[in-house]
């Protein structure tokens, strides 16, 4: 597993990633973007903000980075780092297949991505992955899993996958969508040849949705890591969104909302990685506080009472934007 690497780190960071889904294309579901990443959003602007960003983070301990195919060039933008930097060898490299970006560098698209769990998309994906992250890609997961998802019933693409495991990379899975727990249990059902295909599991889990933590705990007692997402709610929970609960419990704490909603993650013991989606190295140097943030019990049950039911948060979400 290459997250036993992130294991044997002593840095106060080495359970806080970052994703790249916010700089890896010019638009996305995150509040506060425009102000953010401003009006130029060209290839390169973006390129060399993902770059600051990948330097920064690994300058503070981050040792864990998570790409996908559908986020624009993250894939690209990573690749190009990494190859200037063959000295870090310590790097866990995470992507995903499953959706295809279909907006054409834009922020107007009818479509920004189209999902699809076939096996071919599979073969095409992971082609495309492999030109521009060869060897240094650890992680492939299976993008937002639904109940629904033919990922989960498809035995052909589980035989593939599992050649892939045996060649050494690590499979796993994403979810998505109010119905996370029922997708996390029939994953860890899925075996090949009577051993359990998924390694990890990436699931949305936050101060406002934490439905999916009983199926978290379950995935991690049965070996698997866990990876956090979109901790912030897709700024939600970020100033100057944050709900009013949160400000307080921020303003005790001396730090900011978002180190305050990334650490109640950090609490949960089968948290593995916690992904910090930050779009400027300020975001990212505020989130990575959530390392050092001490949360006693009484401010955890007041932030606990801002979770929202699952469906309300998830139908919220869909209703976000594109910036």
């Amino acid at each position: 597993m290459p997250f036993a690497r992130l294991a044997t780190a002593t840095t106060p960071t080495c359970h806080l990633g970052l994703g790249l889904a916010a700089v890896g294309r010019p638009g996305y579901i995150n509040l506060g973007r425009e102000t953010d990443l401003g009006e130029d959003r060209s290839v390169e602007t973006l390129r060399t903000r993902t770059h600051e960003l990948l330097d920064a983070a690994y300058a503070q301990g981050v040792r864990y980075f998570d790409v996908a195919r559908s986020y624009g060039r993250s894939e690209e933008f990573l690749a190009d780092w990494l190859n200037a930097r063959p000295a870090f060898d310590d790097i866990v490299v995470g992507s995903k297949w499953g959706y295809t970006y279909t907006a054409d560098w834009t922020t107007d698209a009818e479509k920004h991505e189209v999902k699809d769990h076939t096996l071919a998309t599979y073969e095409r994906q992971r082609a495309e992955t492999d030109a521009l992250l060869g060897d240094r890609l650890d992680l492939y997961q299976i993008h937002s899993v639904t109940p629904d998802s033919p990922a989960l019933t498809d035995k052909d693409l589980h035989a593939r996958l599992a050649e892939s495991a045996a060649q050494g990379l690590t499979i796993g899975f994403s979810t998505s969508g109010p119905a996370q727990v029922d997708a996390i249990r029939a994953a860890l059902a899925v075996t090949v040849d009577g051993e359990p295909l998924f390694r990890t599991v990436q699931s949305t889990y936050n101060a406002l949705e934490t439905s999916a933590g009983p199926a978290l705990a379950e995935a991690h007692d049965a070996g698997l890591t866990v990876i956090v997402k979109e901790g912030m709610a897709n700024g939600r929970l970020a100033d100057p969104h944050a709900p009013d609960a949160l400000k307080a419990v921020a303003a005790e704490t001396s730090l900011g909302c978002d180190a305050v909603a990334l650490a109640l993650i950090l609490r949960r013991p089968w948290a593995g990685v916690v992904l910090s989606g930050a779009a400027t190295t300020v975001q990212l140097a505020s989130n990575l506080h959530a390392a050092v943030v001490d949360l006693d019990d009484e401010q955890v049950e007041r932030l606990g009472a801002l979770v929202e039911e699952p469906g309300a948060y998830w139908e919220r979400r869909g209703q976000l934007p594109w910036h």
